[in-house]
């Protein structure tokens, strides 16, 4: 035989191979002059998330996701070197404005070149930002007077939001989308205005449809966020905090926007982040500002600031005085207790009869209180009609038949001053399932034959005559709906 081959004894030598950001981002810049666009972003996005503090890293994913047209994914990366990773790195405002005049966003690209020339009148951009802004100003004469109309048709239409003119904005908003689609403010607006109105499917339709067409768009994320925190959706709520973590808005709009949204979720640690900032920058905000600043400012610990912040909101707002976060020791109104413990209840009726209390209470005028309690409410589809009449004002439809059933407990209510068990009885009789097709047309004779009927449960003496003169109907119709009450519920 040959001869035998020995095991070495020589130990072999690992080299430990260290795959570092600096590593990934050379492979992109060779990938990227390639002409590899995308293999290129895969080895430029592993380089940031090895080094997520490294600017130039960041810039050069931003310029690859720019040149594949994914100019809003770029603009996030722009956003955040500006923000987090170094301020004084100009050239980003000349790629935003680039990106934005891609995006046929030329307001915000006329802003981003004019802020770029003005930090670097000499720097390596400064011919392309001049040559920008002029082809900007070329195209004005055509966008500008169009821009002024739409200015005004949008004005319109946020005034009769504010106003909780639902209906009418809804028209506004409808027919502005339709003359410019590709506003999206107008799209964010229509979808607020759905759901404010208690139209919840139409309103979360719009939101994917605005963030079909325009990925990223942040106020579509931010009404998106609200409808999954008051529609008790947390899966989708917490899913939605956390790209909206992610997002580095540079106008301060959005950045207000984001905030505010943060807050009325009870994101607080986000939305001080956010408010903060605006209100060491001067940010001259309005009262809800101040409101969501100092309820962030408390709730993440900063109690001194939220103070100051209270005493400038009740300058603007008198009223809000006495309803400050910290005042625990505040009186409790006891007819909101009694609501709450209502609307908390086991059964249907409990639940129907704290609708109808909050419906008819000053606290209905607010839309956002409106919104808290269709959030404290379970998913019961047999709410439905009564949430759209009571919460949100609607009456077609099946919200008629509920409108109905609301004007009849308003009888009862307005004749009996020790009322709840005899309301949440009529509740109860109402929706009964054998009363399904049953309109309640007429509140006042459905009252008086419903009073009647509790009153003998309760072992009363009285009579049909008596209850035909207490509502203001004849005593034959009275017979007549008692009649017809004890053939549903018999």
């Amino acid at each position: 035989m040959g001869k035998q081959l020995k095991r070495s004894s020589r130990k072999a030598t690992i080299v430990p191979f260290i795959q570092s950001g600096d590593y990934f981002f050379k492979k992109g810049m060779k990938a990227y002059d390639r002409g590899d666009l995308e293999k290129a972003r895969k080895y430029l996005e592993r380089a940031v998330r090895l080094d997520e503090y490294d600017a130039s890293f960041a810039l050069q994913l931003a310029l690859v996701l720019s040149e594949l047209g994914e100019y809003q994914f770029s603009n996030q990366w722009l956003f955040k070197i500006i923000h987090d990773l170094d301020e004084t790195m100009y050239d980003c405002l000349y790629f935003l404005a680039n990106n934005f005049a891609c995006l046929g966003l030329f307001r915000e690209a006329r802003q981003y070149a004019e802020r770029y020339l003005a930090h670097e009148p000499a720097g390596e951009f400064a011919d392309d930002a001049a040559d920008l802004l002029e082809l900007l100003r070329l195209d004005g004469s055509e966008w500008t007077e169009e821009e002024e109309q739409l200015m005004v048709l949008e004005d319109r239409a946020r005034r009769l939001l504010e106003e909780e003119r639902f209906a009418e904005a809804i028209e506004a908003l409808e027919a502005l989308v339709a003359r410019y689609p590709d506003v999206w403010s107008a799209h964010n607006n229509l979808a607020l205005a759905y759901f404010y109105s208690g139209d919840v499917d139409k309103a979360k339709q719009k939101v994917r449809e605005v963030l079909k067409r325009d990925p990223g768009n942040l106020h579509a994320l931010c009404n998106a966020l609200v409808f999954a925190y008051y529609l008790r959706e947390e899966e989708q709520a917490a899913a939605l905090c956390e790209t909206l973590a992610g997002l580095y808005p540079f106008f301060r709009e959005h950045q207000y926007k984001l905030g505010a949204t943060f807050a009325l979720v009870g994101r607080f640690d986000l939305a001080f982040r956010w408010l903060h900032r605006l209100y060491k920058q001067g940010f001259d905000g309005d009262g809800p500002f101040y409101y969501w600043l100092a309820c962030a400012a408390y709730y993440t610990g900063h109690e001194s600031l939220a103070r100051q912040m209270w005493e400038v909101l009740a300058t603007l707002h008198p009223e809000k005085r006495g309803e400050e976060p910290w005042a625990v020791s505040a009186p409790v109104d006891e007819a909101l207790i009694r609501l709450m413990a209502w609307l908390e209840g086991d059964e249907l009726a409990d639940r129907l009869y704290g609708l109808y209390l909050f419906s008819r209470s000053p606290q209905a005028k607010e839309a956002s209180m409106s919104l808290a309690v269709c959030r404290l409410l379970p998913s019961d589809p047999r709410l439905r009609p009564f949430i759209d009449c009571f919460l949100f004002g609607l009456t077609d439809g099946p919200s008629a038949w509920a409108a109905n059933i609301g004007r009849m407990v308003d009888a009862l209510s307005a004749h009996n001053e020790e009322k709840e068990a005899l309301c949440r009885f009529a509740f109860a009789m109402a929706v009964h399932p054998s009363a399904d097709r049953e309109p309640f047309a007429n509140g006042a004779a459905w009252a008086a034959a419903i009073e009647y009927m509790w009153r003998r449960q309760q072992g009363e003496r009285v009579t049909q005559r008596e209850m035909a003169a207490k509502y203001g109907v004849s005593a034959a119709t009275v017979q007549k709906y008692v009649q017809k009450a004890r053939r549903l519920y018999t």
